[in-house]
């Protein structure tokens, strides 16, 4: 079940990149790149990138090295601190969850679904398809 005060400060970060940088045209998909910011602590940061190419059978997600564009140091930050899993699968699952919310209900959800695809996943690691 999505944890609405965290999905809210996330759509309110996804609102402000969506509304005030135009997406390249090139723009073929996204992806929402997943770090550890800090594992003592289990906080995860989200960073999304727009790739000039998309491919949906590269296992290894090569495809969103190809970017065109950043949201660069502009990252939302997950604390899992005070979950029961405070694991990077479960972080992996309350930010897919949030991004399937949004490209639901999202104020700027169009942006996002006019590329080909949308993927999560941690840098260096295999691509979750959400989109």
């Amino acid at each position: 079940m999505i944890q609405l005060l965290i999905y809210e400060e996330f759509a309110r970060w996804l609102d402000n990149l969506l509304e005030n940088n135009d997406m390249p045209e090139e723009t073929k998909g996204f992806s929402f790149n997943l770090y550890e910011e800090s594992d003592e602590e289990h906080i995860y940061a989200v960073q999304l990138i727009a790739s000039g190419e998309f491919d949906p059978g590269d296992e290894n997600g090569d495809w969103a090295c190809e970017e065109v564009w950043s949201s660069e140091e502009d990252i939302f930050t997950v604390d899992t601190s005070d979950e029961e899993d405070t694991g990077w699968k479960h972080a992996q699952e309350l930010i897919s969850e949030m991004i399937r919310e949004y490209l639901t209900n999202g104020r700027y959800s169009r942006i996002l679904s006019a590329a080909q695809g949308v993927a999560l996943g941690f840098v260096d690691g295999g691509l979750e398809y959400i989109q």
